[in-house]
C-alpha cells in the first residue's frame, strides 16, 4: 500500500492553500452583521462547490497517518466547536456551512480552516491552550476565515501570479520532504511581487477574522482577553521557529499591530470569567499521550502526569488520574488502567457523568472479555448522550463482540442511513457481516467506507471482490453492477477534472 504523502510542520498547511488557492476564486456569501471583503463581480465559485472542494481536501487528511481519528477527540472539538458556532449562527452564511473540527497531530502551534467550513487544530495548540477561553479565541478565529470565505477569495485579482506562486509552494513542500534546502530553494524561485500582495491580503483578512472571532468569544460568555494572552504565547513561539522556513509559510502572520488592535477593542468589555469544563482537561491528557506514542514520548507524558497531581486542585487530579489510565491502557496494562480510571472517576465527583472517562472504560471492558459490562455502561451512557457518535460506534463494536451479530448488522444499517457520510459505520457494518461469513455483503459495505473517504480506485477493488464472492445472490449483484457504473463514472469525472487544473 502506498504510503500517504507526510510533510513536515507548516508546510502541509502551505500544500493545503496551494490546493484551495490554485482554483478560480469564490464569490463573496454575504453574512449578516460581518464585514466582507474583495470584489464580489470577480468570483465565480459557488459555497456549494467551496463545500466540495474542502471535502476533496479533507479525504486527503483522513488518509494522512496524523490525521488523529480518536472518537473522545473529535467530539469535544465539534461539540466545543457548534457551541461557538451557536453564538453567532449568521457565520454559517446563507448556506448553512456544517463546520466540522478535528486535530492533526503535529507539536507546532497553529490551527487552519479550509473551504467550505472544516478547521483543523494541531495537538500542540491544544496542549499549549491554558484555558477553554484561549482554545475557543482560536477556533473563533478560524470560524471568521470560513465566515468570510477568507481562503478561497484570497487571490482576487492577482489570480494568474498568485497560482504561479502558490504552485511553487506545492513543489517546495513535496521536495522539502527529502531536502529542506532543496524545498526552500524551488518555493523561493517561485515567488515575487505577488506573493507580496497575497500576504498584505493575508495580514487584513487575519484582522477581519480577528474582529469576528471577538464577536464569537463576546456572544458566547467566554473570556475575550484569552485571545490576547494566547496570540501573545503563539507570536514568542514562532520566533522559535527556524529560519530556513520562508515567513510566507506562516498561515497566519502575528504581529504586535495585531495584538494591540485586540486589546483595544476589549478594553471597554466587562471582564467575564469562564469555567473550564472537566472535559477540557482530559482531552488535554488524552492527546498529551496520542501525540507521542513512542517509549521516550510515553515517559515524558508520565512524568507530566506525576507533576500535574503535585498541583492538587481536583480538576488537575481527575485528568492526571485519567492521563495514567490512558497511559497504561496503551501498554495494555488494563487492570492498572482500570484502577487509574476508578480513582479519576472517584475524584471527579460529584461531577455529571463524563464521556471522556466513560468511553475508557468501556475500552477497558472490551480489552478485557467483559461484553455484558461494557453493554450496560454504553446503553447507560446513550441515555445521556443519544447523539454522541463515538458511543454509536461503541455500541456496534459491543454487540459484534458479542456475538450479537443479528442485532448489529440491524442497528448499522440504521445508521448507515441516518449518518450517510460516517465512514466508521461502514467499516463496522463489514466487521459484522465478515462474522457472519457474508463476504458479498462485507466488501460491499468496504465500497462505501471508501469511497467516503475518498478512495474510489479502491472501492471498485471492493466491489469486483464481492461480485465474486461465491455469497452473492442476484440482486447483491444487481446492486454491484449499478454502484460500480456510478462509481466508474465517478473516477473518470475526478481524473478529467484533476487534468484540467
Amino acid at each position: 500500500m502506498t504510503r500517504p504523502l507526510q510533510f513536515p510542520p507548516r508546510t502541509l498547511l502551505a500544500a493545503l492553500l496551494s490546493v484551495c488557492c490554485a482554483l478560480p476564486p469564490m464569490p463573496a456569501t454575504a453574512v449578516q452583521n460581518l464585514p466582507t471583503l474583495g470584489d464580489s463581480s470577480r468570483e465565480s465559485l459557488s459555497p456549494l462547490m467551496e463545500r466540495k472542494l474542502g471535502e476533496e481536501v479533507m479525504h486527503d487528511i483522513r488518509r494522512d497517518p496524523d490525521y488523529m481519528n480518536d472518537a473522545p477527540l473529535l467530539e469535544y472539538l465539534n461539540t466545543f466547536g457548534w457551541t461557538l458556532v451557536a453564538a453567532r449562527p449568521e457565520v454559517r452564511g446563507e448556506v448553512g456551512f456544517d463546520f466540522f473540527f478535528f486535530a492533526v497531530r503535529d507539536p507546532v502551534l497553529n490551527a487552519f480552516a479550509l473551504p467550505g467550513g472544516f478547521i483543523g487544530v494541531h495537538s500542540g495548540l491544544l496542549l499549549a491552550a491554558q484555558s477553554e477561553s484561549e482554545l475557543a479565541s482560536v477556533l473563533a478565529h478560524e470560524i471568521g476565515h470560513v465566515a468570510q470565505r477568507h481562503i478561497a477569495r484570497m487571490l482576487g485579482s492577482q489570480k494568474q501570479d498568485s497560482m504561479i506562486a502558490l504552485a511553487a509552494m506545492l513543489l517546495g513542500a513535496l521536495a522539502m520532504r527529502g531536502s529542506g534546502d532543496a524545498g526552500a530553494a524551488v518555493m523561493m524561485g517561485g515567488t515575487g511581487l505577488a506573493m507580496q500582495r497575497q500576504l498584505n491580503f493575508s495580514r487584513d483578512a487575519e484582522r477581519e477574522a480577528d474582529r469576528i472571532g471577538l464577536s464569537i468569544l463576546d456572544a458566547g460568555g467566554f473570556d475575550t482577553s484569552g485571545m490576547v494572552a494566547f496570540f501573545g504565547r503563539m507570536q514568542t513561539a514562532s520566533r522559535n521557529y527556524s529560519d530556513a522556513v520562508p515567513p510566507y509559510l506562516l498561515t497566519h502572520p502575528l504581529t504586535s499591530e495585531r495584538i494591540a488592535d485586540i486589546e483595544a477593542r476589549i478594553r471597554e468589555q466587562r471582564y467575564r470569567q469562564h469555567a473550564d469544563s472537566l472535559d477540557f482537561q482530559l482531552i488535554r491528557a488524552r492527546v498529551r499521550v496520542l501525540q507521542d506514542d513512542t517509549e521516550q514520548g510515553r515517559r515524558e507524558a508520565q512524568y507530566f502526569f506525576d507533576s500535574q497531581l503535585k498541583l492538587n486542585t481536583k480538576q488537575q487530579i481527575v485528568a492526571a488520574k485519567y492521563g495514567m489510565a490512558f497511559l497504561a491502557f496503551k501498554r495494555e496494562d488494563y487492570g492498572q488502567a482500570e484502577q487509574l480510571l476508578q480513582e479519576a472517576v472517584a475524584a471527579a465527583a460529584p461531577a455529571k457523568q463524563s464521556l471522556v472517562l466513560t468511553d475508557l472504560g468501556i475500552e477497558i471492558m472490551l480489552a478485557t472479555k467483559r461484553e455484558a459490562e461494557a453493554l450496560k455502561l454504553v446503553q447507560q451512557a446513550q441515555l445521556q448522550y443519544p447523539l454522541s457518535r463515538g458511543l454509536a460506534h461503541q455500541y456496534a463494536r459491543v454487540l459484534i463482540a458479542s456475538k450479537r451479530l443479528d442485532e448489529a448488522t440491524k442497528y448499522l444499517r440504521e445508521q448507515a442511513q441516518l449518518y450517510r457520510q460516517d465512514a466508521d459505520v461502514q467499516d463496522l457494518l463489514a466487521q459484522a457481516y465478515s462474522a457472519q461469513g457474508k463476504r458479498a455483503l462485507q466488501h460491499m459495505a468496504l465500497a462505501e467506507s471508501y469511497v467516503l473517504t475518498g478512495s474510489v480506485p479502491a472501492a471498485l477493488d471492493q466491489l469486483r471482490i464481492a461480485r465474486n464472492s461465491p455469497d452473492a445472490e442476484f440482486y447483491d449483484q444487481s446492486m454491484i453492477d449499478a454502484r460500480e457504473r456510478e462509481l466508474q463514472e465517478r473516477w473518470k469525472d475526478e481524473l478529467k477534472a484533476s487534468k484540467e487544473r
